[in-house]
């Protein structure tokens, strides 16, 4: 029985010690930053950054005037027409060939064209600010697994050791009994916990194993590749609460990529009534041109007639709405709804952000009180068990009293670490809206 168990506490440490000499070892920030690298949905953010930038550009070249040109070249038989002499041809090939340059460039157009930039660049700002909060977003995501994952490999740390202590107290026990000290039911009664706490290493090391599969997978690491992380001093995180101003906190948090989106989105729909209000004025444009052709039904060379039948033009023009179905005064109707629409976007964005905020501050305060709670537990149960484990010895208590206190020192160890991993998490989250980067 002994012999398997120190096979099972080797196994169980060597599983702890699951890093191999020279394999890396990863930081929270390593973490981040490789998924800021490799995250998919990040990348095609991305590219909806580089769309954005094409569509701005696009719009920027449109004050361009339009230019185009064409030649052509036609074969004519049967009855034609010569269009020098304006005659009619009959049943004769002819040839003729043409050429013609246009431009046109919209004068005013309701500053259609200036409002399409204000917004293409405004659509720029919130497909920036989207990347910003996905970086965000999984920075959290992160830090909660990392988090995690310390918790499982502490919590698994402890149950080896108290695996390691409850299997001396067997052989102490066990000498103890053949020496008469103790009744054989003692003797029964650790045997029950020993094999309660192989169970207990034997869960400790599947939850190790999930949280880093956990984390794995979120950072889309390949399969083959070994994983391990730091285990940082989290001492100095886990200092004394001295509580946060809400106030100050959410004029920070206000910079947030959701926050700054949602008030660019307002932006945007002020353009967009702009634009709709644009389509009530008249559009101006010019336009000039220059054409000429050849045709061997005339007389003349092919250069003399190309420079005798020049027709270059000049042109400008004038749009006036006059009425369309009141379609114009219904997308300026709908455009000023869609502005009051995002008025109320933002201040819901506002008050939401708030409420968080306040839920954060609320929940590390809470947390901090839990964990200083659970750590003078902690010292007592660890009190408790050490004097109860020496009235065991000498025989003063029987197996069941020892085991009970040292249950109940496990469990104030194990509600001990959950509060503190809670507490630093939350400390985390109230970085994160004072814009703090993630780090331990």
């Amino acid at each position: 029985m002994n012999k398997y168990l120190r096979y099972i506490l080797l196994a169980s440490m060597i599983f702890l010690s699951f890093t191999v000499y020279g394999q890396k070892l990863w930081t929270l920030e390593e973490c981040i930053k490789y998924a800021w690298e490799n995250n998919l949905q990040i990348k095609q953010q991305e590219i909806a950054v580089e769309q954005s930038k094409n569509t701005l550009k696009q719009s920027q070249l449109s004050y361009f005037p339009s230019v185009s040109g064409s030649i052509g070249h036609n074969f004519n038989w049967g009855r034609s027409v010569d269009m020098q002499e304006l005659i009619i041809i009959e049943n004769k090939l002819t040839q003729a060939t043409s050429a013609s340059l246009s431009a046109s460039l919209p004068v005013f157009n309701g500053f259609s064209k200036h409002n399409t930039i204000k917004s293409n660049k405004v659509q720029l700002n919130i497909a920036n600010l989207n990347i910003e909060k996905l970086r965000n977003d999984i920075s959290l995501n992160i830090a909660k697994a990392y988090l995690q994952l310390l918790l499982s490999k502490q919590i698994q740390q402890n149950t080896l050791v108290s695996f390691n202590s409850i299997e001396k107290q067997r052989e102490r026990t066990a000498k103890l009994v053949e020496a008469g000290s103790q009744p054989y039911s003692s003797l029964l009664e650790i045997d029950a916990q020993v094999a309660s706490e192989r169970v207990q290493v034997v869960n400790a090391n599947g939850q190790v194993e999930t949280n880093t599969l956990t984390l794995v997978q979120m950072l889309d690491l390949p399969p083959a590749e070994k994983f391990d992380i730091v285990t940082p001093d989290l001492e100095m995180i886990v200092s004394k609460f001295q509580g946060e101003s809400l106030e100050n906190i959410y004029d920070v948090a206000l910079k947030l990529p959701q926050v700054r989106s949602t008030q660019y989105a307002l932006d945007n729909s002020k353009i967009q009534l702009s634009m709709a209000k644009g389509a009530l004025y008249p559009s101006i444009s010019i336009s000039a041109g220059y054409g000429t052709y050849y045709s061997d039904a005339a007389e003349g060379a092919f250069k003399q007639q190309f420079n005798d039948n020049r027709n270059p033009s000049v042109g400008i023009g004038v749009s006036i709405p006059i009425f369309n179905g009141f379609q114009a005064n219904t997308k300026v109707k709908n455009a000023r709804l869609s502005v009051k629409n995002s008025e109320i976007d933002l201040k819901t964005k506002h008050q939401d952000i708030y409420k968080e905020i306040q839920s954060a501050v609320s929940e590390a305060r809470n947390c901090y009180e839990k964990y200083l709670a659970s750590e003078q537990n902690v010292r007592a149960m660890k009190e408790s068990f050490r004097m109860a484990e020496q009235k065991f010895e000498s025989g003063a208590i029987n197996g069941t009293d020892y085991i009970i206190s040292k249950t109940n020192m496990i469990k104030a160890e194990s509600e001990y670490y959950q509060a503190k991993f809670q507490y630093i998490f939350q400390l985390k989250i109230i970085d994160y809206y004072k814009g703090i980067p993630i780090i331990l």
